[in-house]
């Protein structure tokens, strides 16, 4: 199979990756649902062995019971169930009435309720906490990451260079300009050497958003900032979002390469821009490039890396996942891409993925909290 074989089977969307849902309150509602049903499930394992323990403290306390009565019957001579003498009417009703059986522990109708109550009290507080604490997180924004790759062909000179990388910022009517500037200000207290933009910066049109990446435009670093387009800019007017983005400072770079101090920077359109004509050049990008040199690539979905190899890309940078966003959501995503979040290696070239800065669909996040990457370039001649 080949990159694009590779690409098509893995690019399909996962849940957390790919497509808006319609509004974020009903978004917001299925992951309590989610969370609310996985812990009732967990909640029906556990009822069963909250009703033994409960039925044997009930059991253990009717046996200390009974051990009582019959020491207080041992101290004053008698039986506690002395019968009458025999012959008398007290004999005979005793011989007609019967006590009824009373229910067993493991089956009191008190018990059964109160526990039924408990577990569903329980997994109520459990998956409306966690759905609460995932929001949270989003809204607080994402904390910054840092990491060091080294490169074995960048020189001593670029010992040190740092990107901040950002993805995933997922612009929409929850998450607007607030957490558009919240971004900005996390990423200039960095103070890094450059920025990269790697996609997904929105989920709708210039016309409704502009206003809400506006904030762009203070972002601040020496060599500048740096923008490719994601999935989500082909469902909202790529064209005129990488005409906007330029328009605020910064540079898009549509399947193009400039040459940093030690290093190539490139970037390649989303592969969703295929549909348009659009989609990612690598040989445009890369092809007549000096292989002697470093190369950084900015490519929004992980998937690409099988090409960034045959074009002997050191480091990619990329997002899309979102780590999952939502757990269990990470086990679906690694069946679409070869990276969910963090650093690894094929053959000569390294990919880290970030799990982005805002959240797709629901605004929650549970087991992959949002991150700014800060990423500093080693040399090994250093």
């Amino acid at each position: 199979m080949g990159p694009a074989e590779r690409r098509a089977a893995r690019g399909a969307p996962v849940p957390g990756i790919g497509a808006d849902l319609s509004g974020g309150s009903a978004s917001a509602t299925l992951a309590a649902l989610l969370y609310l049903t996985l812990a009732l499930l967990v909640g029906e394992a556990v009822r069963p062995v909250l009703r033994w323990v409960l039925a044997r403290r009930a059991v253990d306390g009717g046996t200390a019971d009974g051990a009582a009565a019959g020491s207080d019957a041992a101290e004053t001579g008698s039986s506690p169930a002395e019968a009458p003498a025999s012959g008398t009417p007290a004999a005979q009703a005793t011989l007609v009435v019967e006590a009824p059986a009373p229910p067993s522990p493991a089956t009191h109708p008190s018990r059964r309720l109160f526990v039924a109550r408990a577990v569903g009290g329980a997994a109520a507080v459990a998956g409306l906490g966690t759905v609460g604490y995932g929001t949270y997180g989003v809204l607080r924004g994402p904390r910054v990451k840092r990491i060091t790759v080294p490169l074995a062909k960048l020189p001593r000179s670029a010992h040190g260079f740092r990107i901040a990388v950002v993805s995933d910022i997922h612009l929409g009517p929850i998450l607007g300009r607030a957490h558009t500037q919240r971004i900005v200000d996390t990423i200039n207290r960095t103070q890094p050497d450059l920025i990269a933009v790697v996609g997904d910066l929105v989920d709708g049109t210039v016309a409704d958003l502009g206003p809400a990446a506006e904030p762009l435009a203070g972002l601040t670093a020496r060599h500048g900032a740096f923008f490719v387009t994601g999935n989500h800019e082909y469902f909202s007017g790529a064209a005129q979002w990488v005409d906007h983005v330029r328009e605020l400072g910064l540079h898009p770079l549509e399947n193009a390469r400039v040459e940093m101090d030690g290093f190539d920077l490139a970037g390649v359109n989303d592969i969703a821009g295929e549909s348009e004509g659009q989609g990612p050049d690598f040989e445009r990008a890369l092809g007549d490039r000096d292989r002697t040199r470093a190369s950084v690539l900015l490519a929004h979905q992980p998937v690409v890396i099988d090409d960034a190899v045959a074009h002997g890309v050191d480091l990619q940078l990329s997002g899309h996942t979102h780590g999952g966003q939502l757990w269990p959501g990470n086990y679906l995503a690694e069946l679409a891409n070869p990276t969910v979040a963090g650093l690894e290696r094929y053959g000569d070239t390294q990919l880290y993925v970030s799990r982005g800065a805002g959240a797709w669909g629901p605004p929650v996040r549970v087991g992959a909290p949002s991150d700014i990457t800060v990423v500093q370039l080693a040399s090994r001649q250093a």
